[in-house]
């Protein structure tokens, strides 16, 4: 059931965006594990075009937040305003009481409207003047940042960066891939012509499937031993946390999921490891001087933990 309602929100997905597979495959894996993505990209690469077409096939409410440094909070959330008519107090919401947020070139808000985003991410719900509101399920935020502009921004938090469960790049496309993008948007926008697919009901129960995929002693232990190598090895200050091993626990389920397997794998932890850890650990200075990034070294742990065999 997960597998096939995944096959056909891919394929709805692909009708719009050419080529990346793995980065659908991946956005698939953060909605069915309730968590966040950071997109880390250059613009134009589709970041928007592709939290378009998944809140689309999902059939969810879709909001897009530009953030600026004159982003107010409450422009986040919502306001309690004074209607003079009725001379009472209503609450006016924000757009991120919608199921699918695109919160675009977050790093470029004040560390206070990147605050407000802290609670609705990780509780799904917000608290305004003392009242506490839920937030609509599914709930995906998807961040952009922009690498290469980096004057005028405010970094992330550590504390904010370990609420995305993943960071993904898109990158470029190869250049057949890029030739089929001129063909398909000639005449028309067929993101505009994209119908859902499934319902966020469906999705909800989906979610809670997902739990109920097995995962085995060994292969929980392995996933315990590649966060706790992070805490040791001698070129991190900052490994990973408790949060980071249960994200990886969380994606390893819905990979196997997606893939029509009721149990969880070696090969579903190495492949998302890197997209699950790297932005939660820091590097000390003298490996960054060296050249390695974070990725080198999630690759090189994934490639140096002993894997569980059968025996």
């Amino acid at each position: 059931m997960i597998s096939e309602v995944a096959a056909q929100i891919r394929e709805n997905i692909k009708r719009v965006i050419v080529g990346k597979d793995e980065i659908i495959d991946l956005m698939l894996v953060a909605v069915l594990s309730e968590g966040h993505v950071l997109l880390e990209d250059v613009p134009g690469t589709g970041k928007t075009t592709l939290a378009k077409s998944m809140a689309a096939s999902l059939g969810c409410t879709f909001r897009r937040i530009q953030f600026t440094p004159d982003l107010l909070p409450g422009d986040v959330t919502g306001v309690n305003f004074f209607n003079q008519k009725t001379q009472s107090f209503e609450f006016r919401p924000g757009p991120i009481l919608s199921q699918v947020v695109l919160a675009d070139e977050i790093n470029r808000a004040t560390p206070r409207t990147q605050s407000a985003l802290l609670e609705a991410m990780q509780e799904r719900q917000m608290t305004i003047d003392g009242q506490t509101r839920p937030l609509p399920r599914p709930f995906l935020v998807m961040a952009t940042q922009n690498p290469i502009e980096l004057e005028g921004t405010f970094p992330l938090p550590e504390a904010q960066v370990d609420r995305f469960l993943l960071r993904v790049a898109i990158g470029y496309p190869d250049e057949q891939q890029e030739n089929l993008i001129l063909k398909r948007f000639k005449t028309s926008d067929p993101l505009e012509d994209l119908e859902p697919v499934t319902d966020p009901d469906t999705v909800t129960g989906l979610i809670a499937q997902v739990r109920e995929i097995h995962v085995a002693e060994p292969v929980q232990n392995y996933i315990v031993a590649i966060a706790r190598r992070t805490r040791t090895h001698e070129e991190i200050d900052l490994g990973a946390s408790p949060r980071a091993t249960l994200a990886l626990y969380r994606t390893s389920q819905a990979r196997a999921a997606i893939h029509e397997r009721d149990f969880v794998l070696p090969d579903d932890v190495k492949v998302l490891a890197p997209y699950v850890l790297t932005h939660r650990i820091q590097i000390n200075p003298q490996t960054r001087l060296r050249g390695r990034r974070p990725e080198d070294i999630v690759s090189d742990l994934v490639n140096t933990v002993p894997v569980p065999v059968e025996r």
